[in-house]
């Protein structure tokens, strides 16, 4: 069994101070952050095996990429509401987001009450925590059915118009996600678009124009209509 000691000497070990330049660039945060790539965060997560406790200790260290191994270490079946609230709210960083959403948090029972909770919440990366699970769930999820993502349609909508970068972004992965699934829910997510497309909002014009474009794309008409063939 590892110790939160062991594992933040392991990633110290793999850390590249020069990677931290490039991310900045991409918007992402780099303060509290070694510059330790995925794959090598990954391959210390698969070495530790799922650990919750253990995941919840790295969680408090701060240490972004500390962060990101939690979320691939943590246990989804073993995560509380009131765990996920206090993670949420200390998310400050779109791949941290990501990351977590993917690795951990699309597993949760509750995940599909905690995206309609999060996506009303003011908080720049809790909004966006919210969309970005919606994409996730989207892309991972082959079970859902498409009634499961109907719901997800009216708070794209709602939140169209939020013009921060990390939500706008969000909201129109989400829409893109889920209308790149099958051909019912491409008709839906296009429908949603244009539903968008009539806000008179700068930000609502191009989250719906920008999904509108990738969703009649023929390769992705094409994929979608040979799944059903």
């Amino acid at each position: 069994m590892s110790t939160v000691a062991e594992l933040m000497e392991m990633l110290k070990a793999k850390a590249d101070a020069a990677q931290l330049e490039g991310m900045a660039r991409f918007g992402i945060e780099t303060e509290q952050r070694w510059g330790v790539k995925v794959p090598e965060m990954r391959k210390i997560a698969k070495a530790v095996g799922r650990d919750h406790a253990l995941a919840l200790e790295l969680w408090e260290t701060g240490v972004l990429e500390a962060r990101i191994v939690a979320g691939m270490i943590g246990e989804p079946e073993k995560l509380t509401d009131a765990e996920m609230e206090a993670w949420v709210v200390g998310i400050n960083s779109w791949d941290v987001c990501d990351q977590l959403c993917m690795n951990l948090f699309e597993k949760s029972p509750i995940v599909r009450r905690k995206i309609v909770e999060w996506a009303e919440r003011e908080e720049e990366f809790v909004k966006r925590t919210a969309f970005a699970l919606i994409a996730c769930l989207a892309w991972h999820d082959k079970k859902a059915t498409d009634e499961s993502f109907e719901p997800f349609f009216p708070l794209m909508v709602r939140e169209a118009t939020d013009g921060r970068n990390f939500v706008k972004k969000a909201v129109n992965w989400a829409l893109r996600n889920i209308g790149k699934r099958n051909l019912n829910l491409n008709r839906l997510a296009l429908a949603c678009a244009r539903e968008i497309q009539q806000i008179d909002d700068k930000t609502a014009r191009w989250i719906a124009a920008d999904a509108i474009r990738e969703l009649e794309n023929e390769k992705i008409q094409a994929r979608l209509a040979a799944k059903v063939a």
